[in-house]
């Protein structure tokens, strides 16, 4: 069957949008290309989406389940998120010509993938995920592609979810809506990538997306084809029309949007239970715990009942953890000094010092000395013993080290100092 409308739908169309549009030029490949009669899309369940466009939907099940309500430490895990349900999520992906994403590149494959409850399962918390996939079959048809991927951006709210999205998929629809004269969509966005990178980035050789479904949630990704060839084989098919390669990347394209939903999935459990999970999957703990501190402290800075919400409580419980394990001396460090500032003075000061006779880098060893100093001064009021943890920090510092002039005016001071109290 031919998948567009009819003549005069598609003539009518053409004249609104040359009255009322900017036509994008035809890319160096179009005007290549021999003209000829639109070929044949026979692939079954694919359906007309408009002119040169056709979609299907696929409904899958997720590869790790949903909670039925996020957890509020969610926001700990994705900063700057607006907690959604879960419903109101739309994980997106999009294949595109090329991997620059310059003005001569385009989209010719989406993916939306929604949570909708299971039919007949009797319990809202089993949740589905179904994809719909846009897919272009030729360069005249992007301005109905575009039409079609718009409309799944207008729905109230919609949280959309990506991996590089920000840099990347949203940046190549602005710039081919434009393009084609259409206003960009605009929604809330929560991009996977730096999230991913603070979690895995110790743990990975990278934090690609494939990199993390693959050695950190166990999935099976071999035979997939890789997006790097989404360009060349989209190019084959306008060639040859052979439709087989290029069902292998929308199966790609589902396979990207199952993974995407199964990292933050993911996520949401590590916000749930960060202690517990790592008993199943790997991530950077110390990372996580020094973020989600920064975090806290943000929020009680402009708010003094933030502390109420539970974050804090658990973000102190994972930094405790955290400071237990010998390969994370900055959480070490981090929970010594909360403790400090906590009134828990004795056990501060014994984690300080443990962590200065421990093998950790010079430059922590030295921060301990100076938090101990700073202790001795101002608390204790010992000022001789003040003195002497600088100048042993002192003694860890290199002359090139921008940290040893503060050392060197403290010690000037608390020499001045303890001399006047001889005098």
């Amino acid at each position: 069957m031919y998948i567009q409308e009819p003549m005069a739908q598609t003539l009518r169309d053409r004249l609104l949008r040359l009255q009322n549009k900017k036509v994008t030029p035809p890319s160096p490949q179009e005007k290549n290309r021999a003209p000829g009669p639109p070929r044949p899309f026979q692939v079954p369940l694919w359906v007309s989406a408009g002119h040169l466009t056709v979609s299907r939907t696929f409904i899958l099940k997720p590869h790790l389940a949903f909670p039925a309500v996020f957890p509020p430490a969610l926001t700990m895990v994705i900063p700057g998120l607006t907690l959604p349900a879960p419903e109101d999520l739309l994980f997106f992906d999009l294949e595109t010509t090329g991997l620059s994403g310059g003005a001569g590149t385009i989209a010719f494959l989406a993916a939306f993938g929604r949570l909708v409850p299971a039919a007949g399962a009797g319990d809202s918390a089993v949740l589905e995920l179904h994809v719909t996939q846009y897919l272009l079959l030729d360069y005249p048809g992007e301005n109905d592609f575009l039409e079609a991927l718009l409309g799944e951006f207008d729905k109230e709210r919609r949280l959309v979810v990506t991996y590089n999205g920000k840099s990347f998929d949203s940046q190549i629809l602005k710039t081919r809506c434009l393009m084609n004269g259409m206003r960009p969509p605009e929604y809330l966005h929560a991009d996977l990538l730096h999230p991913a990178r603070r979690l895995w980035k110790r743990l990975l050789a990278d934090c690609s997306q494939g990199t993390i479904e693959t050695e950190i949630l166990g999935i099976d990704r071999r035979g997939d084809t890789p997006g790097a060839l989404a360009p060349e084989i989209w190019f084959s098919f306008l060639k040859d029309g052979d439709t087989g390669r290029l069902m292998d990347i929308c199966a790609h394209n589902r396979k990207d949007i199952l993974g995407l939903a199964a990292i933050f999935a993911l996520m949401s459990q590590i916000a749930s239970d960060p202690c517990g999970m790592l008993k199943t999957y790997r991530y950077d703990v110390e990372m996580l715990a020094l973020r989600w501190r920064d975090l806290v402290r943000k929020e009680q800075s402009v708010c003094e009942t933030c502390e109420a919400g539970g974050n804090a409580a658990l973000g102190q419980k994972l930094l405790r953890f955290a400071a237990r394990k010998k390969n994370c001396p900055q959480a070490a460090f981090a929970y010594a000094l909360d403790l400090l500032r906590g009134g828990g003075y004795t056990e501060g000061r014994k984690r300080l010092l443990a962590i200065v006779s421990a093998g950790y880098p010079d430059d922590l060893r030295a921060a301990s000395l100076r938090a101990l100093a700073i202790d001795s001064e101002w608390r204790i009021g010992d000022l001789t013993e003040a003195l002497a943890l600088v100048k042993r920090g002192l003694e860890l510092l290199p002359a090139e080290n921008i940290r040893r002039a503060e050392f060197e005016r403290r010690e000037e001071r608390l020499k001045r100092k303890v001399l006047r109290m001889e005098l």
